[in-house]
């Protein structure tokens, strides 16, 4: 298994290491609203002992309908993104959905995030991996997890192998994904991090008719579940009030609810990574 260094204090991957945390809103709805959300997973992963990396979209280019909030587009979006960086030190990962967003993205985030939908586009996977930044791909709802590996190949062919792999669940009927728990080792075994998605793992795609509907209820479990099989990265998206976000309502996880729910996760990581729980 690599690792997957993001910067001197974060990185994904080992045998023994506990998971790193990405988490954030799904898209950036106000500077004010990011600075909470960063605030408040920092003091948690700090007490906990767990790399972050701070995540917020752009814009949201697949949204179930065309009148719904997309973010602010790439210009407003960076600034942003540039500035919870500078304030709490924090890497960075965004969306990227089109190849010339990859460079002027590169400039500012750490990892570059290939959205699921898009995950077999070529140019766009080549372009991410030109900037030399990690490139953290998202398993289509569509793809079977073995042919994840060709997947990554098209980045380290292009002589970037700072590549992870993220598991969100599959297309199981209409609105509705589930998730094949044996995807985890079975992308693992290509020698990228794994990190599984907690949150869009319990959205049912277009289930609102305008919107993507979800069932938060289930992260937890689901969460519990994909650490005990092992993985190397934990992505959640948070906010502190979920009903009211601009994006993926349904899913997000409540920023309240976060601590406790890695505090169990840490605990399960700690039993099969064969750490001493302190």
């Amino acid at each position: 298994m690599s690792i997957v260094s993001v910067d001197d204090e974060v990185s994904f991957g080992g045998s023994k290491a506990p998971f790193a945390l990405i988490a954030g809103p799904c898209v950036i709805e106000s500077l004010d609203l990011c600075r909470e959300i960063a605030t408040r997973v920092s003091e948690i992963t700090k007490r906990l002992g767990i790399g972050y990396v701070f995540k917020a979209s752009f814009d949201k280019a697949n949204r179930t309908s065309g009148s719904s909030f997309r973010g602010d587009g790439l210009d407003k979006g960076l600034e942003v993104l540039a500035q919870i960086k500078s304030e709490f030190g924090l890497p960075i990962v965004t969306d990227v959905h089109e190849s010339w967003q990859c460079k002027p993205t590169a400039e500012v985030a750490d990892i570059l995030q290939i959205p699921a939908f898009l995950c077999r586009q070529t140019d766009l996977l080549v372009a991410a991996a030109h900037t030399g930044k990690v490139v953290n791909i998202k398993k289509g709802q569509f793809m079977a997890p073995w042919d994840m590996g060709n997947v990554a190949a098209k980045v380290t062919s292009e002589g970037n192998d700072r590549v992870m792999l993220t598991e969100r669940g599959a297309s199981f009927g209409y609105n509705t994904l589930v998730v094949d728990m044996t995807s985890l080792p079975t992308m693992r075994s290509f020698g990228h991090p794994v990190i599984f998605d907690g949150t869009h793992a319990v959205q049912q795609p277009g289930g609102l008719g305008t919107s993507s509907g979800g069932r938060r209820q289930f992260i937890p479990d689901l969460v519990r579940a994909a650490v005990a099989v092992g993985i190397d990265g934990l992505f959640l998206e948070t906010h502190p009030t979920p009903e009211k976000a601009l994006s993926d309502a349904a899913t997000m996880l409540a920023l309240d609810d976060l601590e406790q729910l890695l505090v169990t996760a840490l605990s399960i990581d700690a039993i099969v990574k064969g750490r001493t729980i302190v």
